[in-house]
């Protein structure tokens, strides 16, 4: 029987996306690890893999379609012996709209059913994930007595398929624990005046209308929910970098044979990375119920690209050097623009750098970008009138801060001593590397 071919979940948090290119055609032969599609999610275009093997019997979503939900039947998959009458004489079952994904808790994953009968609900885990497996794999498990909690997927991304539940050993399903049943949230109220409204408003006045893409709509939402939702503090300090600057200075004259140039932003990464292992109670994130503490520096940095903005996480940056940073940092940057990053590296970190001293900006305030517990926010460095040591004026080059902090996660008083740990690193940067 014909199977139907799903728009994927390519990130936890997808709903839509774009159906931007297709990669086969209709006829084509294809196999497990087949690319089939790229696909646009709000943060990047990724490449979606086959599961089964078939025959590509006829493509329903044509490439260019926005919006197309998590779930909905994009293509027919033909097995052997089946052909495109098998299509027109079999019903196809009206696409369902798509579940929101559970963040944190699925993985990833292209999603494959048969054609008509429904597959069983998804089941879950202890912890109240639910188990990513295909309709398929769903409906023979409940066949044969199997408990998909039980099964290793062999899939993408731990994803149980067919081959999985038919080489499993029937076993009786344990219950899951039931979980009261919780009353609907009440629908938030607008938060300001409808389209039509403000439209009414500029009646008359000549506009062009720009639609929102994915990225710009998860940015909106996000940035909302997180301005609303998480108590921010400011903390703001002066740093002189005249030091910093003169070291640069040294290190890329040396460097300049191995093709590295060191920024000011790369001693930044590395100066909150270390900042974060001198005061650990500060390298953590906010889990409603509780505060995981990381053992790592995982950094993440704001990369503006067009229409909107990317933050990748420079893992482990308390162990790497500055040259290893910068690198790295070129290449998740340069991809980012191309949007090219695979959603695992631009999730997680713990604290986050937004600079904007590059356009002049001398300091702003950046909002928290949960569950990260704070973000430092970058001016630039200008030259100006300072008292020093020896109660002398002087001139110096002064960059201005601003660390914004999640109140739930850090005291004023220890963000008070992370950012002088900042403050510490940035006016001494060699010991940065001691």
């Amino acid at each position: 029987m014909p199977t139907e071919i799903l728009m994927p979940a390519l990130s936890p948090t997808m709903e839509e996306g774009t159906l931007a290119k297709w990669l086969v055609k209709e006829g084509d032969t294809v196999s497990s690890g087949d690319l089939l599609a790229e696909i646009e999610t709000d943060k990047a275009t990724m490449e979606f893999e086959a599961v089964d093997e078939g025959t590509i019997g006829k493509i329903l979503i044509p490439e260019g379609t926005e919006g197309v939900k998590v779930n909905t039947a994009i293509a027919v998959l033909l097995e052997d012996g089946e052909s495109a009458d098998d299509i027109a004489s079999t019903p196809i079952a009206a696409p369902a709209a798509a579940p929101a994904a559970a963040a944190g808790n699925e993985a990833a994953a292209p999603a494959v059913s048969e054609v008509p009968a429904p597959a069983p609900a998804a089941p879950a885990k202890a912890d109240g994930g639910r188990i990513f497996a295909s309709p398929l794999a769903r409906r023979i498990a409940a066949q044969k007595g199997l408990d998909l909690t039980q099964i290793a997927g062999s899939g993408p991304h731990g994803r149980i398929v067919k081959a999985d539940v038919e080489s499993a050993t029937a076993a009786p399903a344990t219950a899951a624990a039931s979980a009261p049943a919780t009353a609907p949230a009440p629908a938030a109220a607008p938060a300001g005046p409808s389209a039509d409204a403000v439209a009414r408003m500029y009646e008359g006045r000549e506009y062009e209308e720009v639609k929102l893409d994915g990225m710009r709509k998860t940015i909106a939402a996000r940035l909302s929910e997180a301005k609303q939702t998480i108590p921010h503090f400011y903390l703001r300090r002066d740093i002189k970098l005249d030091a910093l600057l003169k070291f640069r200075g040294q290190l890329n004259k040396q460097l300049e044979g191995r093709g590295i140039k060191l920024s000011v932003n790369d001693f930044i990464i590395k100066a909150v990375a270390n900042a974060l292992q001198q005061v650990p109670q500060c390298n953590a994130v906010w889990a409603e119920d509780r505060v995981l503490q990381l053992k790592p520096s995982d950094v993440a940095v704001a990369v503006a690209i067009e229409g909107g903005l990317f933050t990748p996480v420079l893992q482990d940056a308390d162990t790497k050097s500055l040259s290893a940073l910068s690198t790295e940092m070129k290449d998740l940057a340069g991809r980012a623009r191309e949007r090219k990053l695979a959603p695992h590296e631009y999730q997680g970190g713990t604290f986050a750098i937004s600079n904007l001293g590059m356009f002049g900006i001398d300091n702003f305030d950046a909002i928290v970008n949960p569950p990260h517990a704070g973000i430092l926010a970058v001016g630039s460095g200008v030259k100006k009138p300072v008292v020093g040591d020896d109660g002398e004026l002087t001139v110096a080059t002064v960059m201005s801060v601003t660390m914004s902090v999640d109140h739930r996660v850090i005291d004023g008083a220890l963000g008070a001593e992370l950012l002088q740990a900042i403050v510490d690193n940035l006016e001494n940067p060699m010991v940065m590397l001691a």
